[in-house]
């Protein structure tokens, strides 16, 4: 008969006997206070987001206005086919 094998009780040993994590290291008041300022500075940066993005569709109006009232813009930009307005 051959050697028997133990290598089945070494990984479940492993397994048990995980690494600690930061999370378990710190207390759990400091782990709510980081939770809640990763909340904050994610709504801070919404904010920033959509405030930006309200800028950027009022310049983009403000422009389109500008261009409305160029007339050589309007002028190049029209459709040349005025058959389709005659009566």
């Amino acid at each position: 008969m051959g050697k028997k094998r133990r290598t089945a009780a070494a990984p479940t040993q492993a397994a048990t006997e995980k690494p600690a994590t930061l999370k378990d290291l710190l207390s759990p008041d400091v782990l709510n206070k980081l939770k809640n300022q990763a909340k904050e500075l994610q709504v801070q940066e919404d904010n920033r987001k959509e405030r930006e993005r309200q800028k950027a569709e009022e310049a983009r109006r403000a422009e389109q206005k500008k261009l409305d009232n160029n007339f050589e813009y309007l002028l190049n930009n029209s459709s040349l086919d005025w058959r389709k307005y005659k009566k």
